[in-house]
């Protein structure tokens, strides 16, 4: 124990912690990811990258690094601004990084037309017009021209 009695390792949120941390654990801590497992399984995917290098969850990370973590359907591009080594708070985690990410992508504009409920299935000549519709074009058939 140090002369201000705490353990060593002992920084959640704390000012004067350690230097360094695993990515792994950061991530976990600043609630980036649900769980350090998570996190372990997204670095091995190479889904992190630390200043546009992939790395393991292993390595060291410092104040200033870029992190770079993708999950479905967007990239999450922070900074680290304070290392963590416990899990903390969400407004306490949102202090510990810069968050650069871009604005997701806007949702498709119009959804495609819908039947109506209790119309039942639709027959081989609306399936067909359906099809023809979405640009999934298949050959003529005769019945079509009835």
């Amino acid at each position: 124990m140090s002369a201000s009695g705490s353990g060593a390792g002992d920084s959640g949120a704390g000012g004067d912690g350690p230097q360094t941390v695993r990515l792994d654990v950061w991530l976990w801590s600043a609630r980036l990811m649900p769980t350090r497992s998570a996190a372990t399984a997204a670095c091995r995917g190479g889904h992190v990258r630390r200043n546009g290098e992939p790395v393991k969850a292993a390595q060291k990370i410092v104040v200033g690094d870029e992190l770079r973590v993708r999950s479905p359907g967007r990239e999450k591009i922070v900074v680290v601004t304070r290392i963590l080594t416990k899990r903390v708070g969400a407004p306490i985690a949102r202090e510990c990084y810069e968050d650069h990410s871009p604005e997701p992508a806007p949702q498709l504009a119009a959804a495609p037309p819908r039947r109506e409920r209790g119309t039942g299935r639709p027959t081989k000549r609306e399936r067909r017009q359906f099809e023809r519709l979405r640009g999934r074009e298949l050959p003529p058939s005769p019945l079509d021209e009835r």
